[in-house]
C-alpha cells in the first residue's frame, strides 16, 4: 500500500542577516504574512525572523525564513516579495520540498501519518494535524487542562 501522496511543493529560503527587518521598529523577532491577493498569487507568502535572543544565532545576527506553496516553474521568483522585505542578505539557503499527505486516515490500519510541513511559519497547521492524529488514534479530543505548567527550572 502507498501510504502518502504528493499534494504539492513548498519553497523555503533560510537567510542569515546582520540586521533586523526594516520598518519593524528593530524587532528581534517578527512574523509577516503577505496576503496572496496583494501579490497576485493563490497562496500567501510567509516571512519570519528570529534572533540571538532566541539562542539560535550569535549576538547581532538574525535568521529569517521566507516560504510559500510552489505555484510555477520558477519558485524562487515566487518568494521575491518576501525576500525584498529583508534588505541585504548575508547568506541564503533555498530548498524545495514535496508536500505529502497520508492516503488513509489510519482508522483501520492504526498507522497515523502526519502531513508534511506546509509553507506556514507559525506552526498552526502542524499543531492542528497533531491534534487530529491524537483524536483519530484515541477517539477523543486532547485535554489541555491535564497539562501541568511550570515556570522556570525545578529545584532539586
Amino acid at each position: 500500500m502507498k501510504w502518502t501522496h504528493k499534494k504539492g511543493q513548498v519553497i523555503r529560503c533560510i537567510c542569515l542577516l546582520d540586521h533586523p527587518i526594516a520598518n519593524t521598529k528593530d524587532a528581534l523577532s517578527t512574523q509577516i504574512i503577505i496576503p496572496q491577493k496583494q501579490v497576485g498569487r493563490n497562496s500567501d507568502i510567509y516571512v519570519s525572523l528570529i534572533s540571538y535572543t532566541h539562542q539560535v544565532a550569535a549576538k547581532g545576527w538574525f535568521i529569517a525564513m521566507v516560504s510559500t506553496t510552489v505555484e510555477s516553474d520558477n519558485p524562487e521568483a515566487e518568494i521575491k516579495p518576501g525576500l525584498d522585505l529583508l534588505g541585504p542578505i548575508t547568506q541564503k539557503f533555498v530548498s524545495i520540498s514535496d508536500y505529502l499527505e497520508a492516503t488513509d486516515k489510519g482508522l483501520a490500519s492504526q498507522i497515523f501519518i502526519s502531513e508534511s510541513y506546509d509553507a506556514t511559519t507559525h506552526f498552526e497547521t502542524t499543531c492542528l494535524d497533531v491534534l487530529d492524529i491524537f483524536k483519530r488514534g484515541t477517539g477523543e479530543e486532547f485535554d489541555f487542562s491535564k497539562i501541568k505548567h511550570e515556570l522556570g527550572d525545578e529545584e532539586q
